[in-house]
């Protein structure tokens, strides 16, 4: 069978058609062979931090990336069809506009999920290819714009997680102003990140965690950057095993450069190159916080490329058509 998924999030918009392989009423046994895969940078959530709504502007930027997704759709032939979109649009008091627009030009509802099901679904796209065992959980840590997952699983699923609005473009918009980023901005920034992870561990017991894989553009173009790779390469990047040490050192990087050095970077995506100093800022943290509680026995991360968007074209098996 043949599905898409869409992941709306608050600064990237990407859509997944691919195939499916495996017992189609088990979606635990399905894989995805991917037919096109492709992101574009909207920043749907422009401003929303500060004023609750979608900016006008924001709003045409999706809705023309949409109108080119749905006819990607239709001409690929997918048989199922899953829009989800996540914190931006979990804010928003107009996200009625927003839903119209998104049903007018796709043909399909837009479902404006959840902080746990976000998480549930990013589990379930990184747990889809990367091998898991039961009893040895491990932490996959969704870095987006608006947000943050934390989710704690095994081979058997999800333990447990939280949603965190701790994101590259909320903590950008929120704290790093300058260019680059002046000390007292950064420190300002992270003790915001020290209070989401603390809020994540309220819940999410992270000491138990084995590994730690994390997902979503900010972290593998960290991963790119401490490869030091001559593009964006998704095959090099996808399973890289990095010390914290290496990671630390890429992230400190991209925090001292300046938005132009950083767009000249030959794997940084431009829409990317604003917001990548507050997502570098976060992971860096999330992992210095996950060295302390693991009492040093978390020594590396793990990076994935296949993550929510992923789970979204897996979740629509077992639902009608769209």
């Amino acid at each position: 069978m043949r599905v898409a998924g869409i992941d709306c999030g608050t600064n990237s918009i990407r859509l997944l058609v691919a195939d499916t392989q495996g017992e189609a009423g088990d979606a635990g046994a399905v894989r995805l062979a991917d037919v096109h895969r492709e992101m574009r940078i909207v920043r749907l959530g422009q401003g929303v931090d500060a004023t609750g709504v979608l900016a006008p502007e924001a709003l045409e930027r999706t809705f023309a990336a949409v109108g080119d997704y749905a006819e990607i759709i239709r001409s690929l032939g997918a048989e199922r069809v899953r829009f989800v979109a996540t914190s931006a649009t979990r804010d928003a008091r107009n996200r009625d506009e927003f839903a119209e627009g998104i049903r007018s030009r796709l043909g399909v509802d837009p479902e404006v999920v959840p902080g746990l099901e976000e998480a549930a679904l990013s589990f379930s796209g990184a747990a889809s290819v990367l091998p898991l065992e039961s009893g040895r959980p491990v932490v996959v840590v969704d870095l987006g714009g608006g947000s943050t997952e934390f989710v704690l699983g095994d081979a058997g699923g999800v333990i447990a997680a939280r949603s965190i609005d701790m994101g590259s473009v909320r903590l950008t918009e929120r704290h790093l102003r300058s260019d680059p980023p002046t000390a007292a901005e950064i420190a300002e920034a992270q003790d915001d990140v020290d209070r989401g992870i603390d809020e994540a561990l309220a819940e999410v017991p992270l000491a138990q965690a084995t590994a730690v894989i994390g997902v979503a553009g900010s972290i593998t173009t960290i991963t790119a950057h401490a490869l030091a790779l001559p593009s964006y390469q998704p095959e090099r990047i996808h399973g890289s095993e990095l010390s914290l040490a290496e990671i630390e050192a890429a992230c400190g990087s991209l925090l001292g450069l300046s938005h132009e050095e950083r767009t000249a970077l030959p794997y940084m995506h431009p829409g990317r190159a604003d917001v990548i100093g507050a997502g570098a800022l976060v992971w860096r943290r999330v992992l210095e916080r996950m060295a302390g509680l693991t009492d040093g026995r978390i020594g590396t991360a793990i990076t994935s490329e296949h993550d929510i968007l992923d789970g979204i074209a897996l979740s629509t098996l077992g639902r009608a058509a769209g």
